[in-house]
């Protein structure tokens, strides 16, 4: 039998001017992570109960991306969200903890505690070193944005929504998904994009099987401008749906976050549908700033909508041209 692994805590702390069950609200909403969250990439709901649920993250963890998937209890009474990961990756031997939030008793104050209890497969002073700086500096990060949206006077819904675009393409599904995985290709393909820097790693157990890619682009809007943006995509190919999901680590005004997703399934008549999703959070301090005096946020949406979502329809219809005419199997 080996010598016992050392277990580890760690509790990151905050106040906050805003009531407690508005932060808890913040937590159990784990689809809006990846606009909330700095490290967090893409989250899947894979089981839901009143009390809880079972969830896969895809997150940056340090500089690598990683991802495992936990147990989340609710006690929206208590304020209190727990969770443990069902298969932590070494040096990680396991990994849980909870938010708890509670109303102080100075009015409109509230207290905010994000604790982490965690065991390594060895009692390796480097891999304690790393894992413990990564959860800090992770911690730190979403504790901070807790407390920011928290804070904010503006309705989360008025500054967080999704749409979606939509297209059929006369051809096989995996000549549309090549198409859009070959980022590298869309300066040539695309007239909107004007430079691509692409970083690729391959699929591996660490990353649930998604296939790693880090984009650095620029791209030219309808009024001349040029804005610069990187994000990182997760590749799933499939048979029958594959999908590219994507966050934007660095968002151009008037975003605080920007993530989405190219969803491509085969239909049994050798057609192709093609879905575009995207999910934004407005920065309401950059509206007014970026669009002009009297832009409120409803007019702030319909811009933004537009804007993504031209980008967008521009990416399906050179993908259907491309692959009607048989580009893609030359």
């Amino acid at each position: 039998m080996g010598a016992p692994v050392t277990p580890h805590t760690a509790r990151h702390t905050a106040v906050l001017k805003a009531p407690a069950a508005r932060a808890y609200g913040i937590v159990a909403d784990v689809l809006d992570w990846p606009l909330y969250f700095t490290p967090c990439l893409h989250a899947q709901v894979l089981e839901s109960s009143p009390d809880g649920e079972r969830i896969r993250l895809w997150a940056l963890v340090g500089h690598e991306v990683r991802s495992w998937t936990s147990r989340r209890t609710f006690d929206p009474d208590g304020l209190r969200i727990g969770f443990r990961q069902e298969n932590s990756a070494p040096p990680l031997a396991s990994m849980g903890g909870h938010w708890a939030f509670a109303t102080e008793p100075a009015e409109g104050t509230s207290t905010l505690v994000l604790a982490h209890d965690w065991t390594l497969t060895d009692d390796d002073p480097a891999s304690a070193r790393w894992v413990a700086e990564a959860l800090d500096g992770n911690s730190v990060t979403e504790v901070a944005s807790v407390v920011d949206w928290a804070e904010r006077t503006d309705a989360v819904g008025e500054l967080v929504f999704s749409f979606t675009d939509e297209v059929e393409i006369d051809g096989p599904a995996d000549e549309v998904y090549a198409f859009l995985h070959r980022a590298d290709l869309w300066p040539d393909r695309l007239p909107h994009v004007a430079r691509l820097e692409l970083g690729t790693t391959p699929a591996g157990e660490a990353t649930a099987g998604a296939e790693v890619q880090t984009l650095e682009m620029d791209t030219a809007a309808a009024d001349g401008t040029v804005h610069t943006t990187r994000s990182v995509r997760l590749c799933f190919p499939g048979e029958t749906t594959a999908r590219i999901v994507y966050k934007q680590t660095t968002v151009p005004r008037p975003l605080l976050g920007h993530s989405g997703e190219w969803t491509v399934t085969a239909g049994a008549d050798g057609r192709t549908r093609v879905i575009a999703r995207h999910s934004v959070a407005l920065d309401p301090d950059g509206v007014t700033a970026f669009f002009g005096a009297g832009t409120d946020l409803a007019d702030a949406r319909a811009k933004v909508r537009e804007a993504l979502g031209g980008n967008s329809r521009r990416t399906l219809a050179a993908a259907r041209a491309h692959v009607e005419s048989g580009s893609g199997r030359r």
